[in-house]
Parts: C-alpha cells; structure tokens; sequence
C-alpha cells in the first residue's frame, strides 16, 4: 500500500498537536510527516529540532517540492480558506482547523473545490471524538433518552488564551469564532439536525480593560428543524486563577430521560505548587499554590519502552482520522466510500450559525433565520 506523504501548515498551539498526531502516525509505519509551514523561524527551528520535521516558509515552494497527499491547516481562522483552496487546487487532500472559515462564501468556494478536484476536505470537530461525547450520541441515538426535547451545553476558557495564545490575531475572533463552532457542531452531531435560527446576545468588558477588543462571552439559544432548542454559553475571560484552563460540558434532556456530560471534571483535582502544566499551550501560573482539574481525555503524553513520546486523547485521534482517510484514499480507496468524518458541510452548517450569532447579536439579540444551503 502506498502510504501518504502528509504536512501541517502553521505550527503554533495547536499545529503542535497536529505534529503530535502525525509524528506518531508515522513512527507507527502508516505514513510520513513531509513537512511544516510557518512564517516564524523560531517556531520552525522548535518544532524541527523536536520532530525532525523539514521545514517552510513559503506553502508554494513546499507544496511543488514535497507534493504531499494531505495537508492539515492550523493557522488563524481568517487564513484557512486561502491555504485550504490552493492546496484543494492542486488535488491535495486537506484537513482544516474550525472554524472552516468565517465567511459561508468561503465555506461553499472550499467544498466547490473540493468536489471538482475529487478531494477529501475534512474539519477537526474533535469533541466528536470525546469518548463522553460518543457515548452520549449513542445513547440518544438509541433513544434512552427519548425525544430529545431541549438542552444546554457550556465552554469557559481562562482568560491566558486570549490574552497569551492568539496575541496576533484575537481581535479577529471572540467567544463564538474561537469556542462555539466547536459547540455547535456537537449539538448538530448530537441531534441529528440542522439549525434553524439563532438569538444572541454578548458581553464585553473585561477583555477590552486590557487593550483586547472582543466580547468576553457570547449567550445563543439555537433553534433546530427538529423543534429541538439548546441554550449555549462560551466565554474566553475567566481569571487566571481558574483551576482549569477549559470549563465545558453539555446536557441533554429528552421525553424520557437526561444526560449531563462535564467535559472538564473527571475525577482528577488538585493542589499544586509551580508551573502545573497544561495539556495544550502555556500554563501562566508559575508560582504558589494553585487549584488544577486536568483533562487527560483531550491528550495525554507519555513514553514506550524506548523512550519514544506516545500521545492518547481525542485532540490526537480527531487528527489522526484524517491521516487515516488519506492512507485508505492513496492505497486506492474511493472518497465515496469514507463516511463518518465531519464533512466541509459539517464546516458550513457551523459557520452559518456562527454568522447569524453575530447578525442576532450586532441587531440586539432578534431572531435571525438561517439561509439555506
């Protein structure tokens, strides 16, 4: 079998995780890492010195001399659809960060490409790939729930990411770009339906008193073709001092039963003096005690045998997927016969939501109807 060359364009917070993923898809014999593109030198020397990785500054010159079969794309959101469609173009297959893109235009000129190229164009919606999340849809889908009726679902991160992760480009994005997509797009997987208006309202404040323009927190209420309703909030200003870098978790009730999944509190909780670490990015907190709830579902490193890092977790899995796909699609498999990856319409589907969040919020917190694809 012909195994897939793959490449990652943008190696920052979560490219690293992309790295992660694909390093260890091609340690375990199923491909090979080709290359990285960032525009940071510092970025490119780290991340080379840690995976041998040859590496880019110019996604042109890399594409002519690698001619990857895949690449996945963790840049700022507003540069997806540029590097997404130039890489479609050229009949590569691509695996793009959430949002998809910010604008639905660009989300249909993506999956146009993508159909008249014959490419696979897949979105890391990873929370689909939580192992609570999958045991929740299975249970709703089975019906232990009965009709699911309504819901409410959470995502709060402290206010270091913002502030620490996205210093470039976070005035570009908010509560609802940044976190919500990723929301939206698990209720949809959820309950099996597309959304159909949207209400919204934001606060701003905190993240402003500190040079930083964009909301704190935006609250949605989503209204599904199902007659299903759901209420979300997402915030990115929680004090430094919050235990866990991310608050999540998402409850459904249905005509028969409901079900509360708390993404953040899993039953590891402590006290700990110094830098605790973080499973994804910098943790500031670096000195006294502080309160630390780890997520080890979304990643978890530890080492073999011979001293190899072996990373685990649903930020790694939803990654991997895709590196997968391209195997099966360059060992000769159809695109047709790949079925249950979140789809460029899985992409669009949550940037018409997120749009309309922001048309309800910019119009006072009105009604607004979905356009239809």
């Amino acid at each position: 079998m012909t195994q897939p060359k793959l490449a990652v364009v943008g190696g920052r917070t979560w490219g690293h995780m992309h790295l992660r993923a694909l390093s260890q898809f091609a340690r375990d014999g199923h491909g090979e890492l080709a290359a990285l593109v960032d525009l940071d030198p510092q970025i490119l020397e780290q991340r080379s010195a840690e995976f041998g990785v040859p590496t880019y500054d110019n996604l042109e010159r890399m594409l002519e001399e690698v001619q990857p079969d895949g690449v996945t794309i963790a840049t700022p959101d507003h540069l997806h659809r540029e590097i997404a469609i130039e890489c479609l173009r050229r009949g590569i297959n691509v695996l793009v960060e959430k949002p998809m893109d910010v604008t639905i235009e660009g989300c249909r000129e993506m999956i146009r490409v993508a159909e008249e190229h014959g490419c696979l164009l897949q979105v890391d919606f990873m929370k689909r790939k939580d192992p609570y999340h999958i045991d929740l849809e299975s249970r709703i889908r089975n019906g232990q729930i009965g009709d699911v009726q309504y819901g409410y679902s959470w995502m709060e991160d402290r206010i270091e990411v913002p502030r620490d992760w996205l210093p470039s480009w976070v005035s570009s994005s908010d509560p609802a770009w940044f976190l919500g997509v990723h929301v939206f797009d698990l209720i949809r997987w959820l309950v099996k339906s597309d959304v159909t208006a949207v209400s919204a309202t934001a606060s701003t404040g905190k993240l402003r008193s500190i040079g930083i323009d964009t909301y704190d927190a935006v609250q949605a209420k989503l209204l599904f073709e199902s007659g299903v309703s759901f209420s979300v909030d997402v915030a990115w200003h929680l004090p430094d001092a919050n235990e866990a870098i991310v608050n999540q978790g998402i409850k459904a009730v249905g005509s028969d039963g409901w079900m509360i999944v708390d993404s953040q509190d899993r039953g590891a909780r402590g006290c700990l003096t110094g830098p605790v670490g973080a499973a994804v990015g910098s943790d500031t907190r670096e000195a006294g005690a502080s309160m630390f709830t780890p997520n080890l579902g979304l990643f978890l490193q530890r080492t073999d045998l011979w001293n190899n890092p072996v990373y685990a977790g649903y930020g790694i899995e939803s990654i991997q997927d895709f590196a997968f796909n391209v195997a099966y699609l360059t060992g000769g498999g159809a695109l047709a016969d790949l079925s249950g990856y979140p789809t460029g319409r899985d992409g669009l589907e949550a940037t018409k939501i997120t749009t309309a969040v922001h048309e309800s919020i910019d119009r006072g917190g009105e009604l607004v109807q979905l356009e239809k694809q």
